[in-house]
């Protein structure tokens, strides 16, 4: 599925559609609302639909890899917990991976808990994701 062809960028945007698709799929199940969520994050990042539809289908074994800067990484907590709370319904699967995956992406584990669920309550309540990003951003430097 990853071609030798790739740009780096391609590349890290495809590995952070999988890191979707598998939190999606945690739970034993992937609606609809889930599914169209992750067609819109990858298309904002420039993936072909076709694509999509491969990798939705195809998600082999949990493959994660760390992204490169902070930005990053907040942008992929940011994607899954948005994807956790797409449905409206927050499962424990879910939210363990969540909190999970902010730890492999090296948020201190004596935070998490309270970043992923900043991100869920601005998520769910409309905001800015660039506001979240700020408020998450002077909540870890303290």
């Amino acid at each position: 599925m990853f071609s030798l062809f790739e740009s780096k960028k391609d590349k890290k945007f495809k590995q952070h559609l999988r890191n979707l698709v598998f939190l999606a799929k945690v739970d034993g199940k992937l609606n609809e609302v889930e599914r169209d969520l992750i067609f819109r994050i990858g298309l904002k990042y420039g993936l072909k639909d076709y694509f999509i539809a491969e990798l939705i289908e195809e998600v082999p074994d949990f493959d994660f890899r760390l992204p490169a800067s902070d930005y990053e990484r907040f942008d992929q907590i940011y994607d899954l917990v948005q994807l956790m709370v797409s449905d409206g319904i927050v499962d424990d699967h879910e939210l363990d991976f969540c909190v999970d995956m902010a730890e492999r992406l090296g948020f201190r584990k004596a935070v998490v808990g309270v970043l992923v669920r900043k991100i869920s309550q601005g998520v769910s309540n409309g905001q800015n994701k660039d506001l979240i990003r700020k408020e998450a951003e002077a909540f870890l430097a303290n």
